[in-house]
């Protein structure tokens, strides 16, 4: 740490909480240097949503250097086998209201070119359905459609963008210049429809927001976007809710109880759709 941050044995270290994976410190300089942050990556199960990449997050945060969208990289490396990313700290405060910011930022996201050997996410109802369903074996857990819910076959789609994969409310951060997301370890290229899934979702907004978005916010952030895009979001909506809800049980199946209350809305949502 000496090398990339000489200072480093002099700051304050703070551990930094809110994240449900890793393990991150925010690193402050003797004489007001840009705070950084260390993230160390723990070794656990793959995440069948969500995977757990240091190497891709230290890949997007180099490809968006000076883009305003995410925190700038200092240095990618390994200590005793477990992998760091070290990156300058973004001064803010995390996300808890303003939809149509968050709606500008994807779009800017979705405009860049993304670097090459990303993932491909899941496009279409019937790779979002696959792929619930094989978080469900993972559960060894069964999810029944609602009754009278008819899925609407929509294909892949042929215009692929840039993906973060995990906007939720704490990886957006909120400071003097804008708008910004961390946590780039689950990025692709994919239907842009996937990220708007995972900011609408009303599990994941109430596990990092503590409660779901109103009606008039969903209907306000969709509105951002093009007739096309919503249009086609729309029609997936109820294979995002049945996945997320597919995921939350896979959460519980491990132990994470908080996602029960979560798994409960994304029902709810399911049902409305």
């Amino acid at each position: 740490m000496t090398k990339l941050l000489p200072w480093s044995e002099e700051g304050n270290w703070h551990t930094l909480f809110g994240g449900r994976t890793n393990a991150a410190w925010q690193v402050v300089g003797p004489e007001n240097e840009v705070p950084a942050v260390l993230k160390l990556y723990r070794s656990e199960a793959e995440n069948p949503l969500f995977p757990n990449d240091p190497r891709a997050e230290a890949t997007m945060l180099q490809h968006l250097q000076g883009q305003d969208i995410a925190p700038n990289l200092i240095a990618a490396f390994s200590v005793e086998n477990m992998d760091c990313n070290l990156y300058h700290a973004l001064d803010g405060e995390r996300w808890t209201a303003g939809v149509f910011e968050v709606a500008q930022l994807i779009q800017r996201l979705h405009a860049v070119r993304p670097p090459s050997g990303l993932r491909q996410s899941a496009n279409g109802t019937e790779a979002i359905m696959a792929q619930a369903s094989s978080i469900l074996a993972a559960a060894g857990a069964e999810l029944e459609l609602p009754s009278g819910l008819e899925l609407i076959s929509v294909p892949p789609s042929k215009k692929t963008v840039l993906l973060h994969c995990d906007i939720v409310p704490g990886n957006l951060i909120q400071g003097s210049d804008g708008l910004r997301l961390i946590d780039w370890q689950c990025p692709a290229i994919g239907d842009a429809s996937e990220d708007l899934a995972v900011f609408l979702s009303p599990a994941m907004q109430l596990l990092y927001r503590g409660e779901p978005l109103s009606l008039e916010e969903e209907n306000s952030f969709l509105t951002s976007f093009s007739q096309d895009q919503q249009n086609r979001f729309r029609a997936l909506a109820p294979a995002y809710h049945y996945r997320m809800a597919a995921y939350c049980l896979w959460q519980m199946s491990r132990g994470r109880m908080e996602y029960e209350d979560a798994l409960q809305v994304e029902l709810a949502a399911l049902n409305r759709s």
